[in-house]
């Protein structure tokens, strides 16, 4: 008599987690020897992991990461010049809440994306927003944007993520439109929010990239003086891996 009405509460009251938690506890009996405190707790555990999983998947679908990467999965023996004592401390997230800024440098194939992949997953994983993109992409979504009156909401967008990750920075000479875009992206995040970029230029080489000085030292000044800076090096790990298959 009481299953019924007690798990259609649950469910009107949008306790999903504890629905399923009541229902499979009482078909068990050994639940019967609970005390109702115990039931009860059971049950709030039940809908605090259900929910925490209904966020990050949130999270992550947001997110739209390259790589599925997880902390856990970080390979830390190749030899590419990885220090794992700074790799984890960004993991921590702790650069986030301080609105810092990281830059992961290194040749094509080291693993740049996808670590920095590992740490927008870590950050889905402590309830941060995250935006993954390629540079080069978002450039030419933002020139689109412009045209059919976009920009401003699509800007404010950019502003809010907690985490603004811009891979493949440095593939090409920025013009006029991609250098004025990416100023204002780093202003409306300065002190407010963090941004990482990964790249295969050394950071010695990103003033002449960006090819205005006015605009360098501004987009610059914004982005790197409190940055932390993972610097990769070694061989691809593609064909590293080619190679162990072969």
């Amino acid at each position: 008599m009481l299953k019924h009405p007690t798990l259609d509460q649950l469910n009107q009251l949008g306790l999903t987690g504890m629905a399923h938690a009541f229902a499979d506890l009482d078909g068990n009996g050994e639940a019967a020897s609970l005390s109702h405190a115990e039931w009860l707790a059971l049950l709030l555990d039940h809908e605090t992991t259900w929910r925490n999983d209904r966020r990050l998947a949130l999270r992550l679908r947001q997110a739209k990461l390259r790589h599925h990467a997880v902390p856990e999965d970080v390979d830390y023996r190749s030899t590419r010049g990885l220090d794992r004592r700074l790799f984890e401390m960004l993991l921590k997230g702790n650069w986030i809440g301080a609105h810092e800024n990281c830059a992961i440098i290194g040749p094509a194939g080291v693993g740049k994306s996808w670590l920095a992949c590992a740490i927008g997953h870590q950050a889905c994983r402590d309830n941060r927003s995250v935006l993954y993109t390629r540079l080069p992409r978002l450039i030419d979504e933002l020139s689109l944007a412009k045209g059919d009156g976009r920009i401003a909401a699509r800007m404010k967008s950019l502003a809010r993520v907690d985490l603004l990750i811009l891979d493949d920075w440095g593939l090409e000479p920025l013009d006029g439109n991609a250098r004025h875009h990416l100023l204002e992206i780093l202003e409306d995040r300065y002190g407010r929010r963090s941004t990482l970029v990964t790249s295969q230029l050394p950071i010695a080489r990103w003033f002449d990239l960006i090819g205005d000085p006015t605009y360098a030292d501004a987009i610059l000044d914004r982005l790197v003086h409190n940055a932390h800076r993972l610097e990769l090096d070694g061989e691809s790990m593609r064909r590293l891996a080619q190679r162990a298959a072969a």
